[in-house]
């Protein structure tokens, strides 16, 4: 099982950081370790005073595929879900000052908050959901999927031109404006739709 996540796909979220927009998907990857196991709080690591939540549409991959087309890409997945990417964004600016990748702002164990996943039948269209992040019962970022740049779809077909896609792999669409740092005793929830589908406690 790899995540496969995609950076900078909203563009309010681009201006938010002052970040340039891309002319392809930004992709990058965090291990497995990085999932955060169920019933588990967040603890925030020593490394890193300025952990940020990035709340995202989420995709298991149900087939094995390779060089997808976009009008087939439909057909790799069945279920939907939201979760979180966390990222230590002093790390991140870092990282990003100096050339240098980022996978330890962005793949560090528990780095990936993955939601429960519910059957895309139920939704009428990919290309219109819509997926909410709150804090303390607050909401902090809200998102719609019709927002991306890059469709759900197209970004199965591009990771699949570099990647082969395994059964179980996750694919992070990227997230909204609204990005933030948690704090201990922080409760975080992810909705798709309404449908509470995340509780993670930050410590």
């Amino acid at each position: 099982m790899k995540i496969i996540c995609i950076g900078r796909n909203y563009v309010n979220h681009i201006q938010e950081l002052q970040n340039e927009r891309p002319t392809e998907p930004v992709i990058f990857m965090k291990p497995d370790s990085a999932v955060l196991l169920k019933q588990h709080p967040f603890v925030i690591p020593e490394f890193s005073n300025q952990i940020h939540h990035e709340i995202e549409v989420i995709v298991r991959i149900n087939k094995v595929g390779k060089y997808i087309d976009a009008k087939f890409a439909h057909k790799y997945y069945d279920e939907i879900s939201v979760g979180i990417d966390f990222t230590a964004r002093d790390v991140q600016d870092q990282l990003k000052a100096k050339g240098l990748p980022w996978e330890k702002a962005k793949s560090f164990d528990g780095s990936a908050v993955i939601g429960e996943f519910l059957p895309k039948s139920q939704f009428i269209s990919m290309e219109n959901i819509t997926f909410e992040l709150t804090n303390n019962n607050k909401t902090v970022q809200k998102g719609n999927t019709s927002h991306m740049l890059w469709k759900i779809d197209e970004l199965i077909s591009f990771v699949s031109q570099y990647f082969t896609l395994k059964i179980g792999d996750i694919i992070f669409t990227g997230t909204p404006e609204g990005v933030a740092a948690v704090k201990p005793d922080d409760v975080l929830e992810g909705f798709l739709e309404g449908n509470k589908l995340f509780r993670i406690q930050i410590k």
